[in-house]
């Protein structure tokens, strides 16, 4: 029962954090028309690292051993530096809806590396649910007309592939260095290698930038690149990564469901036909057996 109570917690958590990266695009296509995607992409990470020099400062939290430290390299390499600069590189000539449905390829890719990294076996039933909640939304790409590939598709699904591997590698090594801990560490490994570029980009037609834009940056700053992953590693170490990251199969249609909120793009029938096919994947999918080569205790 304690065993069942902890992975249903877990994805608890894991919604959270899908939730939270839910708006990440849209206020990313809010704020790159307006400081550019050097200052969206890296310069969301510099602000975060004050955050997280406190947080990690006042709770003095143990400096990661040199292991953890090129686990940290990898997460840092997808989820802080190559996933922020690709997508808001992109989103400076993409719909949301767009960039949407080529994220929801993220699970597969979750799926693919935490077999590699951290040793989960998922079971057939499992990547059943998978390739359904996939067709659903490379179906629904396909109906909205998507065809060729741009560059700004190449960087989408180049950002997939790198966050997938940071996901995975990331949720091994929260259970044993902590779930907030992860991020928290790998945003001060990439926050002084961005500083120069970003301060290089920096102009004083910023000052003047209105407030949705002011308030999309410090979203994708404190929320989008820390809190979120609080949330998400937090579930992916007590529900496990392989289940945990079908929950992403909701990303995209929350994604389109906030760009009708927040930027007036609109939604149809069909896409809600789709999100239902999807969210009948998860839970078919949420709930089969998931073995491991090997276990990691969790930081206490």
């Amino acid at each position: 029962m304690k065993r069942l109570s902890r992975e249903k917690v877990g994805l608890l958590l894991g919604l959270v954090g899908v939730i939270c990266f839910s708006l990440t695009l849209p206020f990313t296509s809010i704020a790159v028309g307006y400081f550019g995607a050097t200052i969206v992409g890296l310069g969301r990470t510099v602000v975060a690292a004050i955050l997280v020099a406190l947080v990690l400062i006042f709770r003095k939290e143990k400096i990661p051993t040199l292991r953890q430290f090129k686990s940290l390299f990898i997460v840092a390499v997808g989820a802080v530096l190559g996933f922020p600069f690709l997508t808001s590189w992109a989103m400076k000539s993409l719909p949301v809806s767009h960039g949407a449905v080529e994220l929801a390829l993220l699970p597969l890719a979750t799926s693919g590396f935490a077999r590699l990294r951290a040793g989960e076996l998922p079971s057939v039933k499992f990547w059943v649910s998978s390739v359904i909640g996939s067709l659903s939304v490379i179906i629904y790409a396909l109906h909205l007309g998507f065809g060729h590939l741009q560059f700004a598709d190449l960087a989408l699904l180049a950002a997939v592939l790198i966050l997938g591997l940071s996901y995975a590698e990331g949720g091994k090594l929260s259970k044993e260095l902590g779930s907030w801990q992860v991020i928290a560490w790998s945003i001060m490994i990439g926050a002084p290698f961005f500083v120069i570029p970003v301060v290089l980009n920096l102009t004083t037609e910023m000052l003047y930038a209105p407030i949705q834009a002011w308030v999309s940056f410090i979203y994708l700053a404190v929320v989008s690149q820390f809190l979120a992953y609080v949330a998400w590693y937090s579930g992916m170490a007590m529900g496990g990564i392989a289940r945990v990251s079908q929950i992403q199969y909701l990303q995209p249609f929350l994604m389109i469901l906030f760009a009708t909120i927040f930027l007036d793009e609109s939604i149809t029938l069909f896409t809600i036909l789709i999100a239902v096919i999807v969210v009948f994947s998860v839970l078919f999918g949420k709930n089969t057996p998931v073995s491991n080569k090997g276990t990691i205790s969790e930081k206490p």
